[in-house]
């Protein structure tokens, strides 16, 4: 299956560069060099992920990436300048899936849509099997669906949490480390311990479900370890 994406950075040179890398790779590309255009493609094509700069000159990528979150879940991959680590914390934040840094390398941005189309695809397709659910106090996973309700109420979650959320419950009483969660999402090489991607997802998810650092019912940190959901 050809995904659909949505490129949108106001550098000429990177956007047309990241089309081109994508186009070989036989994916549909919506390449716009404005927020105002982005906009108007989301909402009335399909996308299936969102590329994202941060710096636009008519508004911010995070203005966007929270406009696909009122009403979409596919992935959002930010491009961010140079080190900055307020704009990867504040993507992460607003329900962005990756962010990549400038200046980057056009494969590893390749590797990256890939390994998030694949998770996509996956908690996204309708089984024609017996549904696969995990039930853990008053919180429901449909792996197949990638639907999920806390409490009997719809629990919104990008593609990235949902991930986390299942790995968690799948592995419950056990404890999984970041490096663990990272490589079984992304499966790929790019984890570091300086990569603070999954601590802003966990923190992320426990706002949404009203949970605690402190007094966690759901996600428990274990430090210097990593995470864990008690049996």
């Amino acid at each position: 299956m050809n995904g659909r994406i949505l490129v949108v950075d106001d550098e000429r040179e990177i956007a047309d560069l990241v089309e081109l890398y994508l186009k070989n790779e036989n994916y549909t590309v919506y390449k716009f060099y404005s927020a105002k255009d982005a906009l108007d493609c989301i909402a009335k094509d399909t996308i299936d992920l969102a590329i994202l700069d941060v710096m636009l000159p008519d508004t911010s990528g995070f203005t966007i990436c929270q406009k696909i979150r009122e009403k979409y879940t596919y992935p959002v991959i930010m491009l961010t300048a140079k080190e900055e680590e307020i704009d990867k914390i504040t993507g992460l934040t607003l329900g962005a899936d990756d962010y990549i840094t400038k200046p980057f390398r056009p494969l590893e941005l390749v590797a990256r849509v890939k390994a998030q189309l694949r998770r996509y695809w996956k908690y996204n397709k309708v089984s024609e099997q017996e549904e696969n659910i995990i039930i853990h106090s008053g919180l429901v996973l449909n792996i197949d669906t990638h639907e999920c309700l806390l409490n009997e109420q719809p629990l919104t979650l990008t593609p990235t949490e949902f991930s986390i959320l299942r790995i968690l419950c799948q592995r419950k009483g056990n404890v999984v480390s970041a490096e663990e969660l990272f490589h079984e999402i992304w499966g790929d090489e790019y984890f570091s311990k300086s990569n603070n991607t999954i601590t802003v997802h966990i923190r992320h998810l426990r706002e949404k479900m009203n949970d605690s650092v402190e007094n966690p019912k759901y996600i428990k940190t274990i430090w210097g370890v990593g995470y864990k959901i008690e049996k």
